[in-house]
């Protein structure tokens, strides 16, 4: 495709890439510090909100910090406190709830609020323009701009109205350039950004791989008299074998809304195996099915998580910008939760950064904001726990967790008993092959409690044109029939929770099938094919789900 057509050029001070809470709390800080400063946030999805989805269970530390009146705002959308926190293990037919005196600290969730995050982003946006921030939804960041140094100074949006075939479409618009004195990027887990500027500054040479989980969820409207506002439950086990690591969350938020979501890490070693599966069959757990007796699904989405901690978080600063929240990994695996890291990380970033602009500075490194992290309370936070997750790798979920709680008891005392523990591989190369693994039964399909991913997808209110190139991009396509099919037995069918990837057969050979329109932007398929072999891009803007408070 020709791309002879100049594009239109916009200058601000900072350019923000993604409207989740870490980008939208970096736009806020930065105005304010400094009113004047010019602060646009580019967010891909069809509006704020509209691409983020997690639990949620909100350490409110961020925003006390960020917004210290944000109680008294009635717009807030934070009404639940936490009034329950149960922990359960799983066996086929029951479940043992463990004390809670027996839990670290860390992981009492009393003093925190069940909501839906991008509520939450909502409400910040709308605090954010209140401000003086420019927010443009439904255009994606697909090119970091560069100068004759290599310095960052912008990103640019795709272009609109591209045919699948590459040529033009009437209505065609070249995307934008948006040029600033420092970038932000925003793009939470596995942003296609921020996998290009780790490769082009090496942000990742001396840590540890970051490790990666698929959160699947759905949102439910059930019986009033099931219902207990605040009630937070989490489990791990069944139906997962001890091998695999992962667990389920349950959360009662106000107005009859129950959150539901499974998590599976994802250097889970059986190809066979698919997290949609395992998450529709924990749903049937005697200890789980009567909540959703006589309720109605309303929401269904997924979305990748960081899972590495503190000893994969790469380098945070680059020449003309920076990583902040999920981009850059801030997720605490074992609290469940990441949404207070991210506004801090946004926090701290913008506050570098507008020092470095009053000082007169541009497109250089903020290396105040990198040095600065692990002594701030996002390293407090992170440090603690950062063994649980290798130890859960290592040794499988029964011991891996119990030695993680130890190793957490120690930390609360200033002891650890492990040092540093490395992660080992990537998640896509644990992956092991067809033949030496066995397939799973599929999980029970009735249509009200279980369901099948084409049925869930719609509920993501998914929207793409279908007239336009695909977007998740297999760059050897005889790699993927003779690796991914051939050895591994195709996992793309089986880790998609959006049945995005299909092997048909036709004329007696398979044939890799991508289902472009069903995606959910949950990024899987960049992380665990077993080759590296598929890339996520972003499609044209204001694709994608469309979630509603999830």
């Amino acid at each position: 495709m020709s791309t002879d057509t100049a594009r239109e050029t916009m200058d601000f001070d900072v350019v923000i890439v993604g409207a989740g809470p870490a980008g939208l709390a970096s736009a806020i800080r930065l105005k304010q510090i400094a009113p004047d400063l010019s602060v646009v946030v580019l967010e891909k999805g069809s509006e704020v909100g509209a691409h983020i989805l997690s639990g949620a269970v909100i350490d409110p530390v961020g925003l006390d910090a960020l917004l210290p009146d944000w109680r008294d705002d009635a717009d807030a959308p934070l009404k639940t406190k936490v009034t329950a926190d149960r922990f359960y293990w799983m066996g086929p037919a029951g479940a043992l709830r463990l004390p809670n005196f027996l839990m670290p600290p860390l992981m009492n969730n009393h003093g925190n609020y069940v909501a839906s995050l991008g509520d939450v982003c909502r409400w910040l946006a709308a605090r954010a323009e209140t401000l003086g921030v420019e927010i443009f939804p439904g255009f994606a960041a697909a090119e970091i701009l560069y100068d004759e140094s290599g310095a960052v100074v912008g990103v640019a949006t795709g272009d609109m109205g591209i045919a699948r075939d590459g040529t033009r479409k009437p209505g065609f618009q070249r995307g934008m350039e948006l040029r600033a004195k420092y970038t932000l990027l925003a793009e939470g887990a596995r942003g296609s950004l921020t996998k290009q500027v780790i490769r082009q500054f090496a942000l990742d040479r001396n840590r540890e791989p970051q490790k990666y989980g698929i959160g699947i969820k759905e949102l439910w409207q059930i019986d009033p008299a099931l219902h207990r506002p605040g009630l937070v439950q989490h489990s791990f086990g069944w139906p997962l074998d001890n091998g695999t690591g992962g667990g389920s969350f349950l959360y009662h938020l106000g107005d009859n809304l129950v959150s539901v979501g499974f998590v599976v890490h994802l250097n889970y070693k059986n190809p066979h195996l698919s997290p949609f599966e395992e998450f529709q069959r924990f749903k049937t757990h005697p200890a789980i099915a009567p909540t959703f007796a006589g309720g109605k699904r309303l929401g269904y989405g997924a979305r990748a998580i960081t899972e590495g901690g503190w000893q994969s978080v790469p380098k945070l600063t680059f020449p003309g910008g920076a990583l902040v929240g999920c981009a850059a990994g801030f997720v605490n695996v074992a609290r469940i939760k990441g949404s207070h890291n991210a506004v801090l990380s946004g926090m701290q970033a913008a506050e570098h950064v507008a020092a470095a602009i009053a000082a007169g500075r541009q497109h250089d490194e903020i290396t105040a904001y990198e040095d600065g992290w692990r002594a701030s309370a996002i390293g407090r936070d992170l440090r603690p726990v950062r063994n649980v997750k290798p130890l859960w790798s290592k040794f499988g979920t029964i011991l891996g967790i119990g030695l993680g709680g130890l190793e957490m008891w120690a930390n609360t005392i200033g002891l650890t008993l492990f040092g540093t523990l490395s992660h080992g591989k990537p998640d896509h190369a644990e992956t092991k092959t067809a033949a030496a693994t066995s397939p799973a039964a599929p999980a029970p399909r009735d249509g009200t409690l279980t369901f099948d991913r084409l049925s869930s997808v719609f509920l993501a209110n998914t929207v793409h044109d279908e007239d336009q190139p695909i977007h998740l991009r297999v760059r050897d396509m005889a790699l993927q029939k003779s690796s991914e099919h051939d050895v591994f037995g195709g996992p793309s069918g089986r880790y998609c929770p959006a049945a995005v990837y299909e092997w048909v057969e036709e004329a007696g050979a398979p044939r890799y099938v991508i289902n472009a329109a069903n995606c959910v932007h949950c990024k899987t398929c960049d992380i665990k094919d077993p080759n590296q072999n598929i890339d996520w891009v972003p499609p044209e803007g204001g694709s994608g789900p469309n979630y509603q408070s999830m």
